[in-house]
């Protein structure tokens, strides 16, 4: 059952920084946390792909600094939690993890192998000695049989992890997989678990779905699945999915879709993943060959394709009455005149 204490974990910033190359440009990462901070996101992960530490030649030089990428996200988010990624080895307490805490970072996700939580001990504990929140992350789960990963995570536990995420880190996932891992773990422990879904196998929306009804209480993604390899959950998918089964949650659809749109698409050099018109046409159960005549129609009257779609929704139409389209659109646009009306009346009284 999906509760209303779902959270979610973006790493946009992050996971997508593999996706070109770790070269996430001072510009995007300024304007996704501005437009994100509306989302509901939990925590915004910002950083090198591999977390504290790892721009080096050998896996991928980044082209900010992570603290000065660190002080970028911070200056904008308000209402937004910043986490980064770490994993032992490739970043250093002295060197990464105390320069990003100074720098504001309110969540630290300690990342290993899934069978090697052991290296993660003295990190964690350093993270809530500084009353930050310290994530466990066991990688690449399908290395290990359910009862490893179960006594890896309750040493996490142990250390004073205050959540464990379970990551799908080579998209390898089954359902039965996740069913097994994720109830498994959601019985063993007392700290929450967490999913983090990779789409090799075209089920990262699936398996996520499946690992809430299983017992995690939070998933960590990206907007249009921007990431490594085949790409993450998409969260905004994701979220649309989950109103359109009206599972209660904090979350606000059209921030994750203005950040798809206005900085995936330039971080990926042109259109990425499904475009935001495709999911609110699907939330909205309207016909997909709608699409280019809704934003022409938007175009011509001023008004946001996504209404249209939610508003062709609402009144049911279906393929063959594409005129409703231009009608829908005029009716859209002179109630957004007569709601600016009524703003402007309203302040001048």
């Amino acid at each position: 059952m999906i509760g209303d204490d779902l959270c979610l974990f973006d790493s946009t910033l992050r996971d997508g920084s593999h996706a070109v190359r770790h070269q996430v440009r001072r510009e995007w990462i300024v304007d996704y946390c501005r437009i994100i901070d509306d989302a509901g996101m939990d925590t915004v992960i910002v950083g090198h792909g591999n977390g504290l530490g790892a721009s080096s030649i050998q896996i991928g030089l980044s082209q900010v600094p992570e603290t000065e990428a660190l002080e970028l996200a911070r200056q904008n988010l308000r209402k937004t939690r910043l986490g980064v990624f770490m994993l032992p080895g490739l970043g250093t307490i002295h060197d990464n993890l105390i320069p990003a805490l100074e720098c504001g970072v309110d969540v630290v996700c300690m990342a290993c192998h899934c069978t090697e939580a052991d290296t993660t001990r003295q990190h964690i504990e350093f993270v809530k000695s500084r009353n930050r929140e310290a994530v466990g992350v066991l990688m690449s789960y399908h290395m290990a049989t359910p009862e490893i990963l179960i006594r890896e995570a309750r040493k996490m536990e142990s250390y004073g992890a205050d959540r464990l995420l379970i990551m799908d880190s080579a998209g390898a996932s089954t359902p039965e997989m996740v069913r097994s891992v994720i109830g498994g773990l959601v019985q063993a422990l007392k700290i929450p678990v967490g999913f983090h879904a990779h789409n090799n196998l075209g089920l990262a929306v699936a398996n996520s779905l499946l690992a809430l009804e299983c017992g995690a209480v939070f998933l960590d993604g990206t907007v249009r699945g921007f990431g490594a390899g085949a790409g993450n959950c998409p969260l905004d998918q994701l979220t649309a999915l989950l109103q359109k089964m009206n599972a209660r949650n904090r979350l606000s659809l059209y921030p994750m879709l203005d950040a798809g749109d206005k900085v995936v698409t330039a971080m990926a050099g042109g259109e990425y993943g499904v475009s935001s018109v495709s999911v609110v046409s699907g939330m909205a159960g309207v016909f997909s060959g709608f699409a280019e005549q809704v934003r022409s129609a938007a175009k011509n009257f001023n008004i946001d394709p996504r209404d249209i779609f939610i508003e062709l929704g609402r009144r049911k139409v279906v393929a063959g009455q594409e005129d409703i389209i231009t009608d829908v659109a005029v009716h859209l646009a002179q109630q957004k005149r007569k709601d600016d009306t009524s703003y402007i009346l309203e302040s001048l009284l």
